[in-house]
């Protein structure tokens, strides 16, 4: 296997694990407290990596890196929502959407070409969503997954494809550790007043899982970055949904969360049509969150290095 192409495994592999500390942290703490550590934690990192690279952490293009980290935050808000009331693979898949949107929303905001194809590709993910959740109201009695929970991570794939679009602008103006600093700074600060009338006190193995979240996102991170920077960017982004295997993986292992065939059809058409759009989009940033794997053009990729930063959104 190619040096890139196992970085990409690698990744893939720790943002699963990220993704299943913050549905363990989620059984008692409330997501946003998980957020509002992970984004201080990110904002440390990015700060210090900036004070070490000598770069401005002010930015040109200010308000729309403001917008960004609006829609960022947002993304990421809902992601570890819909992990705490969702089985683990079926909210990873779902967050996996946004290059459907992304393709949909670059199309409306920055005037670039949809394909009929690619029409279709939207589609076929949105099938698939429809088979992953269920709804009553077309499989009448079926148990399918939470509404809510489904309607959240929905949005917040959406959100991270808007906060893809912005970074796609901003990609000619500014860096790339000052596009993270400003996400990761906005959701710590937003997080604050939503956090303090319902946070909890962790617990030291609670505390455990936050630190490791922020220690697994960070080894994904560098992962990722190598890995963008030696596989091209069509491969790379198929090696990302190895995280949705690793999600079904632990999902069985720990939380006794088992697939049923209609479920995993949903899935597969999901994964279907996201790769259709992103094979076809391979120029596009694939920045993400994303809890979400991310990337950016080759050369903004090499400006990032060594070692961070942005996955969620």
């Amino acid at each position: 296997m190619a040096l890139g192409i196992r970085y990409m495994a690698v990744s893939a592999f720790f943002y699963s694990i990220m993704s299943l500390q913050v549905k363990a942290a989620g059984a008692r703490l409330p997501s946003q407290e998980i957020v509002l550590v992970r984004s201080a934690v990110l904002a440390i990192g990015s700060w210090a990596l900036l004070r070490r690279k000598g770069l401005s952490p002010a930015g040109v293009r200010r308000g729309l890196l403001v917008t960004r980290g609006v829609l960022g935050f947002t993304a990421l808000s809902c992601f570890f929502f819909a992990l705490t009331r969702l089985p683990l693979a079926d909210a990873t898949v779902i967050h996996h959407m946004n290059p459907v949107f992304t393709a949909l929303l670059a199309a409306l905001l920055l005037g670039e070409r949809i394909s009929a194809r690619a029409i279709g590709f939207v589609a076929l993910s949105l099938a698939g969503v429809i088979l992953i959740a269920r709804p009553g109201f077309i499989f009448g009695a079926v148990g399918g997954l939470d509404p809510l929970g489904v309607a959240v991570g929905m949005a917040g794939a959406l959100f991270s494809a808007a906060a893809f679009v912005t970074v796609r602008k901003l990609g000619a103006t500014d860096e790339p550790l000052v596009i993270v600093f400003y996400f990761a700074v906005i959701s710590t600060v937003a997080s604050i007043p939503i956090v303090v009338p319902i946070a909890m006190a962790p617990t030291a193995g609670e505390w455990a899982l936050l630190l490791g979240v922020g220690l697994a996102t960070l080894l994904a991170q560098i992962a990722v970055t190598h890995g963008l920077t030696l596989a091209p960017a069509g491969r790379a982004s198929a090696i990302g949904y190895l995280q949705i295997v690793f999600a079904a993986l632990w999902g069985i292992i720990f939380f006794r969360e088992f697939p049923d065939g209609v479920g995993v059809l949903g899935a597969l058409l999901i994964v279907a049509g996201t790769l259709g759009i992103a094979r076809r989009r391979e120029s596009a940033p694939l920045i993400s969150a994303d809890g979400t794997a991310g990337a950016t053009r080759p050369h903004a990729i090499r400006r990032l290095l060594p070692g961070s930063e942005e996955r969620d959104a």
